[in-house]
């Protein structure tokens, strides 16, 4: 068994960014492994129910670093590999297959895997997941024959992946739970925007129903809903959120709820395991709170500061979160916790696709939502956020002036 001074356990974007600031900072040949269930090295998340989905990435645009990379500096890459236990008394890990790589310092990254759906039918060909690149691949070969597609769930990865169908001249439907698209998230003024322009474009929004049973014989070909609806379908995509994957470390002493529990420096229970990305619950010093963020920003950032905190850099992880999403021609941004503001201010206007939505809490900048509108309001949204600059519900009101001017 060789023993590796870093070990990241996942091949998601975690493990292609942390070895990219190893490597700048340093990183001798053999002393990272990358053990990953992938059948892929560590490529882009995002992609997958945007560009790549749609056809417009190929596999080799969307990958972190190239096999090559990895190759000519000496890291070690085992993909195709399932973790089943880890002992942190011993340092090793130990894969399903029977294989052991040792570990000095250990990096807990496996990510999430969707959730779902409990119901008769769920294992029917055509009944589509998104979390890998093999899952974007085989919607994206399903939608290529399909007239018509039922899309699950109205938060992020539901509205994207029902753009793309809708794009390719299926007839799609988004069936979500709720009464209004990402209620966890928007305000109801531009959940209404959002409704109304996936409307516009094609897509039936059935709300407040819940799916009873997918139907077909060799494949799916309708879906049965609570209110007694069927839909024909040639394909079903379901996007009811994610659970983390922490089954190999339940009996490894490592604190485990809500995913991995870790310090303010991504540290776990146990000495020398550090946990990050989807699975890393952590203190955040911003907002008071913990909290398990599944987006692109939040692994990228951990990974990099997880690298620099095992070269001499350790510090606190302190970040805004922070998301954003691409939906038919439109690109939005979002930064902060919405959760926390009392009050929403909208700059622009709703019936447009140019606005921008503020969460304020005792004049304190808890979230803000920007879509098309001028630079200021992006790079003035995080800085107020994270410095706790005092603003005010009727400065943000004031759509004569620019934030710039009115700071």
């Amino acid at each position: 068994m060789e023993t590796s001074k870093y070990l990241i356990v996942g091949g998601g974007m975690v493990a292609g960014y942390a070895a990219k600031e190893l490597v700048e900072r340093g990183l001798k040949s053999g002393e990272l492994t990358i053990v990953s269930a992938d059948s892929a090295v560590p490529y882009e998340r995002p992609p997958l129910s945007k560009g790549f989905l749609a056809g417009r990435d190929a596999e080799a645009n969307i990958l972190i670093n190239t096999p090559e990379w990895y190759r000519d500096r000496g890291i070690n890459m085992s993909l195709n590999t399932i973790v089943a236990t880890i002992d942190v008394k011993s340092r090793q890990v130990r894969t399903a297959s029977g294989d052991n790589f040792g570990f000095q310092n250990l990096l807990l990254a496996t990510g999430c895997q969707p959730r779902k759906l409990a119901i008769p039918g769920n294992t029917l060909p055509g009944v589509l997941y998104l979390r890998s690149m093999c899952d974007a691949q085989n919607i994206r070969s399903r939608i290529a024959g399909a007239r018509s597609a039922v899309v699950i769930g109205g938060g992020f990865i539901g509205m994207e992946v029902a753009s793309v169908v809708a794009q390719k001249n299926i007839e799609t439907t988004l069936i979500i739970r709720e009464d209004r698209v990402c209620s966890r998230v928007f305000t109801p003024e531009v959940s209404s925007f959002f409704e109304r322009y996936y409307s516009n474009r094609g897509v039936d929004l059935v709300k407040e129903v819940s799916i009873t049973a997918l139907q077909g014989k060799d494949t799916v070909q309708s879906v049965l809903l609570s209110n007694g609806q069927t839909l024909a379908c040639d394909l079903v995509v379901v996007g009811i959120g994610a659970t983390p994957v922490t089954s190999p470390f339940e009996n490894a002493g490592i604190d485990i709820e809500n995913g991995v529990v870790v310090n303010e420096f991504l540290e776990t229970s146990q000495p020398g395991v550090s946990a990050a990305g989807d699975i890393a619950n952590y203190p955040d010093s911003l907002f008071e709170k913990r909290r398990r963020v599944e987006h692109w920003d939040s692994a990228v950032s951990q990974a990099q500061h997880w690298a620099r905190s095992m070269t001499g850099g350790r510090q606190p992880f302190v970040h805004i979160p922070y998301f954003f999403s691409d939906v038919f021609d439109l690109s939005y941004e979002l930064w902060g916790d919405p959760v926390g503001g009392s009050q929403v201010v909208i700059r622009g206007d709703t019936d447009e696709s140019s606005f921008s939505a503020w969460w304020v809490q005792e004049s304190r900048l808890m979230a803000a939502f920007v879509m098309n509108r001028p630079d200021e309001e992006r790079q003035l949204a995080p800085e107020w956020i994270q410095s706790r600059k005092t603003v005010s519900a009727a400065m943000l009101a004031d759509n004569s002036k620019p934030l710039q001017a009115a700071a």
